[in-house]
């Protein structure tokens, strides 16, 4: 004989309602930790990571920046002991070809300017693209004190023998800004629009005979 009391009727849809209620509260819970974990992380994210070169590639960034005319070693640690002699300026044999890697522009950022942990660059098929971190002021409206988080991208390519110069956007914490608050800037040629008018565009237009960004790297050569 079963001595267990019966459950009365009317319980059972409550004992069945409070279970479905503690089923999708703690489903609402997870997702809403979830979701200020990666806003934490998309939002308001850490510092960047400056880049560290080794000592070979130290070196080989001293010997580009020599043939670009700066004769103060980026890293002076690693310069070569031979003495500075005179000599003659000649062109001759002189090449005006000039190759960046992405790993050493970042390394320059992080060696000369404070922006190493707050600046980053990205070098892709005809697109050199830039993230940047700031801390924004305590005082700033509600997200004073957090870390704003940006996006740039530049096309950068040579076309009917002219550069190529492209704002494709800029975003900020995910979120591409209009193109009325970019001055009407987005996917307009900077160097057709501003050459004209003299300056650095056409300065920069002038002296550029071929321009190439590659996965990683950046190809540059100079007229003479």
């Amino acid at each position: 004989m079963d001595t267990h009391p019966t459950m009365p009727a009317q319980d059972r849809p409550k004992r069945s309602g409070i279970k479905l209620f503690l089923i999708v509260f703690s489903a609402v819970l997870v997702a809403l930790l979830v979701a200020i974990m990666v806003a934490r992380w998309w939002l308001f994210p850490s510092q960047l990571q400056p880049v560290e070169l080794r000592a070979s590639e130290k070196l080989e960034l001293n010997h580009k920046l020599r043939a670009l005319g700066y004769q103060q070693d980026a890293f002076p640690e690693v310069a070569s002991a031979e003495a500075l002699e005179p000599q003659a300026y000649s062109e001759d044999g002189a090449s005006r070809e000039v190759r960046f890697k992405e790993r050493e522009l970042n390394a320059l950022l992080a060696k000369n300017t404070e922006l190493a942990s707050k600046l980053a660059i990205d070098l892709s098929d005809q697109l050199a693209s830039a993230r940047l971190v700031l801390p924004l002021d305590p005082d700033f409206p509600i997200l004073g004190g957090q870390t704003l988080r940006m996006n740039a991208g530049l096309e950068v390519a040579f076309r009917e023998r002219r550069p190529v110069i492209v704002l494709k956007g800029v975003s900020a914490w995910g979120v591409p800004l209009p193109n009325a608050w970019l001055g009407h800037l987005k996917n307009v040629d900077l160097v057709e629009k501003f050459g004209a008018q003299g300056g650095f565009w056409q300065a920069f237009a002038d002296g550029v005979e071929h321009i190439e960004v590659r996965d990683g790297e950046v190809f540059v050569k100079l007229r003479e």
